[in-house]
């Protein structure tokens, strides 16, 4: 689970959760070795366990009073096509693109209830796979929870105005590859195949990430703010 630096060099305390901390870990000390005035604290959790995701939020509960914003980051893909692909695979990514948003959309939200907090804000990750179905075989079980994580975000949007609060929900669909592990990921048995993904065309950085976050967190109250970043413009929700 990618997690970006600019949160805590604008001074807020960010957890960031993987399953392997070690990337995570580096950034902090990065972070505390460069004076930022903002926390990064690593926590290790599987987001494809309900448990872990529960045990989390209870730990931040304890330890930082709770969550003001949330921002699901956490996505693969498996290189399981609809007419041979592995059940495993499959419920593999409706774990972590579909559930894990969804639980830690939950509990971020309770969290922000049960504190009165009306001005949060829930971010969702997502890509142009979940608006336009691609002609390659090994991603259409991806874009299905892609699509998925977009009607999400529309219904969390519509729950949030229903429920008389202005927490603010915003979904970025990424139309261009962020330089990450996620190609590595996704064709795992050929890590030529996936260097050559990213080196094929001019990749977003993190930092392009990290900082469309931040120009999203920093939207005045009135603002509700939808977008895509790479080749498409602004998408409002």
């Amino acid at each position: 689970m990618e997690r970006w630096t600019a949160e805590p060099v604008h001074g807020m305390k960010v957890v960031g959760c993987a399953r392997s901390v070690d990337k995570i870990e580096k950034l902090a000390a990065e972070c505390q070795s460069a004076g930022y005035p903002g926390t990064l604290i690593p926590y290790k959790c599987d987001l494809s366990n309900e448990e872990e995701i529960l045990s989390m939020f209870s730990a931040i509960r304890t330890l930082h009073q709770g969550v003001d914003v949330c921002i699901n980051n956490a996505g693969l893909a498996r290189p399981e096509p609809l007419l041979s692909g592995r059940t495993e695979g499959w419920r593999t990514m409706i774990d972590v693109n579909v559930m894990a948003v969804s639980i830690c959309t939950r509990e971020a939200y309770q969290s922000m209830k049960e504190r009165n907090i009306d001005d949060g804000h829930i971010i969702n990750i997502n890509s142009m796979n979940g608006h336009s179905v691609v002609p390659q075989s090994v991603v259409h079980f991806y874009s299905a929870t892609k699509y998925a994580e977009t009607a999400l975000t529309e219904g969390l949007r519509q729950e949030l105005r229903e429920a008389r609060t202005h927490i603010r929900a915003t979904v970025m669909h990424i139309s261009r590859l962020v330089d990450t592990g996620f190609a590595f990921k996704l064709h795992d048995n050929d890590p030529e195949r996936a260097a050559a993904t990213y080196e094929s065309i001019r990749c977003l950085k993190a930092e392009d990430m990290a900082n469309a976050v931040i120009y999203v967190l920093s939207a005045p109250p009135h603002v509700q703010v939808g977008m895509g970043l790479g080749d498409m413009g602004g998408l409002g929700i």
